[in-house]
Order: structure tokens, then C-alpha cells, then sequence
């Protein structure tokens, strides 16, 4: 059997341990298997439970042997929501509690490595080769991911919220402060120009349920917004829990009008769903594009324009640039006093 020299393992565990950004994370593992053993192709299936069916949506992170960016990941469409049905070796692999799975589909042999945080599957990294893969091969591979694994489990543990298991909100200061620099360009009117955006979520009237029907089902709610979060987002946008039944959302790569009707359709999604017991519950949002102003400021003005939608009517999506424009807000330098969620 060949012997891999220790030396480049050793490099890329410290690069992997280096990073605590979720894409580059993942992309130095991506980087170190490539290096090390062949791989032709690699995607990481992200677990969704969209009405009490456990699914699993892809994202292509190598693709013929070509490592993909985190930008170039960032602008390939996320494949659809699949149940976890459709990839039997996997399911097994999962109730069986094992390690990695393998099967052959269209000439292709297809490995499965179950990502478990909590003891619960969040993801599975999926990779494929024309060949089989190697005793060796796949001893590398579950050394590397089991790196991976362990290690994430460190991160998620400081950078997430317990209840909802979303990211929290020490994890969007550091996440976007680092991100002021390539934030890409100011937004457009028009809707021409595809930008970020980051929008503030709030739950209309949540004290009411929590009075009307007790915390229990208050968690419930905030858990089940958290899940209609996820599914109506895609993997490469972010999604932050503030505390109480506030929530982030950065939404990468739209332009103001797909940004529009992506918040509109989570505001629907949230509208027409049954929370049980408690029956209808509403959103409102306010959202802003990131392409110019200091973190506090961005977070300020999408904040205005939450708290406009909540003071007129609820149960809608209010875009901050268009509220000034229109003189139904003044805009104004926010200080760092001046913001409630900071």
C-alpha cells in the first residue's frame, strides 16, 4: 500500500482548523481531499424537514475535478429540495448510524459521509468517481471529514443559537463585518444590479402567543420559523437568530426585484402555514441592499424599515431605499446607540 507523506496532512488540518467561515471551511476540506486522493466530483447535501418529510437539498462544490470558489459556489443555483428517500444508500447509512455508505448510480461510485452534530444529521458530503474508491482512499477521506466533523462541532457550538440551531447574533458581527469590504455594488433601483441584501425578520404580535399559549408553544413557533427559514432560503444565503422572535437574513447575489420576491414568498410561506395550536402566525420585514454605510448603519436602515412595516399594518415586506425615496422615511445617520438589535 502507497504511504501518503504526513507532511501536506498536517498543512491542510491547519488550514482547515484555520478558517471559521462555513464556506471556506468546507472548501479547504474539499482542497485537502483533492490534493490527497482522487476525486472527481463533490457535492454537500444540506438537511431540510419541510412538513415532517426530512429532504435534502445539493451544492456543487467540485465539479470534474475543478475545485469550485466560495463565490463561484455562491453563484450556482442550489439543486431543488429532494426527499431523503430518493438516495437509499444513504438513508441506510444514516439509520444504521454508520460512517460513510457507497453504491454505483449511471457508472458512477457515489460515497455518502453523514455530517452529526448533537447526534442529529445536518449535512452529508457527497463524493463520486468513475472508479471505486481504495481501502486507502477511503481511510484518508474519513480522516479528513472526521476532522471536519469535530471541529465543526466546536464552531457550532459558540456561533449558533441553542433553540433553533440557526447562526446567532455574535456570529453575523463577525460574519459581516468581515464581509464590508467586497460587499459588491450599492443597489439599483431598477432592479439591474445583483448585490447583497440584509433584511430584519420579526413575528408579529409573538408576545401574545407566548401569553395566550405558554413558552412551550412560543419555542415551537420560533423552531418552526427557524425550519421555513431554511427552506425558503438558499444554502449559500445566510440566516442569523437575534434572540426573542427577531431573525437575519443576508440574501447574496439577487437584485432588488428577485430580493423582493424572495422575502415575499418567505412572508407567505410563514402566512399560510398551520403552526399547530396556535394557527396563524404573520411576519414582517425590512430589508436593505449592503453596498454602501458601516455594519451598524446597514442593520439600522433595514431596522427602520421593519418597524415601518410594523407600525403600518404588519404582515408585509418593506424595502428601505424605496421608503425614503418616496419620503415615507427620512434617512439619517444612524449612530451605534441608535440601532435596538446591537
Amino acid at each position: 500500500m502507497t504511504q501518503t507523506n504526513p507532511t501536506p496532512i498536517l498543512q491542510h488540518m491547519v488550514e482547515i482548523t484555520g478558517h471559521r467561515d462555513q464556506s471556506r471551511l468546507e472548501m479547504s476540506v474539499i482542497s485537502a481531499l483533492r490534493h490527497l486522493v482522487s476525486i472527481q466530483h463533490v457535492r454537500k447535501l444540506e438537511f431540510q424537514t419541510v412538513k415532517d418529510v426530512t429532504c435534502v437539498r445539493p451544492r456543487v462544490l467540485m465539479q470534474d475535478g475543478e475545485l469550485l470558489s466560495p463565490d463561484a459556489v455562491a453563484g450556482v443555483p442550489d439543486g431543488e429540495l429532494e426527499p431523503l428517500s430518493h438516495y437509499p444508500a444513504l438513508l441506510r447509512c444514516i439509520e444504521e448510524r454508520g460512517a460513510n455508505s457507497q453504491d454505483e448510480h449511471e457508472g458512477q461510485h457515489r460515497l455518502w459521509l453523514p455530517v452529526r452534530l448533537d447526534d442529529k444529521v445536518v449535512s452529508c458530503f457527497e463524493m463520486s468517481n468513475g472508479t471505486p474508491f481504495s481501502p486507502h482512499t477511503l481511510e484518508v477521506i474519513n480522516g479528513i471529514v472526521e476532522v471536519y466533523r469535530n471541529y465543526q462541532s466546536l464552531l457550532d457550538y459558540s456561533e449558533r443559537d441553542a433553540l433553533t440551531g440557526l447562526f446567532n447574533r455574535k456570529t453575523f458581527d463577525e460574519q459581516f463585518s468581515r464581509s464590508a469590504g467586497d460587499r459588491g455594488m450599492p443597489p439599483q433601483d431598477d432592479g439591474g444590479a445583483a448585490t447583497q441584501w440584509l433584511a430584519v425578520v420579526d413575528i408579529d404580535h409573538f408576545k401574545q402567543v407566548n401569553d395566550r399559549f405558554g413558552h412551550v408553544y412560543g419555542d415551537e413557533v420560533l423552531i418552526l420559523v427557524a425550519n421555513l427559514l431554511r427552506s425558503s432560503f438558499r444554502n449559500h444565503d445566510r440566516i442569523f437568530r437575534f434572540g426573542g422572535e427577531e431573525f437575519v437574513v443576508l440574501l447574496r447575489s439577487a437584485t432588488l426585484e428577485n430580493a423582493r420576491m424572495i422575502f415575499n414568498r418567505f412572508r407567505t410561506n410563514i402566512e399560510q402555514y398551520p403552526f399547530p395550536q396556535v394557527g396563524r402566525v404573520t411576519v414582517s420585514v425590512g430589508f436593505t441592499g449592503t453596498g454602501h454605510g458601516a455594519p451598524v448603519e446597514i442593520l439600522g436602515h433595514a431596522d427602520q424599515a421593519l418597524y415601518h412595516a410594523k407600525e403600518n399594518g404588519r404582515n408585509q415586506v418593506c424595502y428601505y431605499e424605496e421608503l425614503v425615496g418616496s419620503g415615507e422615511l427620512q434617512a439619517a445617520d444612524v449612530a451605534h446607540d441608535d440601532v435596538e438589535l446591537f
